[in-house]
């Protein structure tokens, strides 16, 4: 499994991101969702074209 990171808002970091998963947003874009390590908050990262294909596309 791919470790993902995310920039914390509530932190104001970078962080790993627990409990990730790919999901395809409403409008067709892909994002990992998850928690953060830090605050526990939710986060998510948009995927470029390459890592949706990749991790996304099933």
């Amino acid at each position: 499994m791919v470790e993902w990171e995310a920039f914390d808002v509530k932190a104001r970091k970078k962080v790993k991101i627990l409990d990730a998963e790919v999901k395809q947003l409403k409008n067709g874009r892909w994002a990992v969702v998850g928690k953060s390590a830090e605050t526990g908050i939710k986060v998510f990262r948009f995927l470029t074209k390459a890592e949706a294909e990749k991790y996304g596309k099933k």
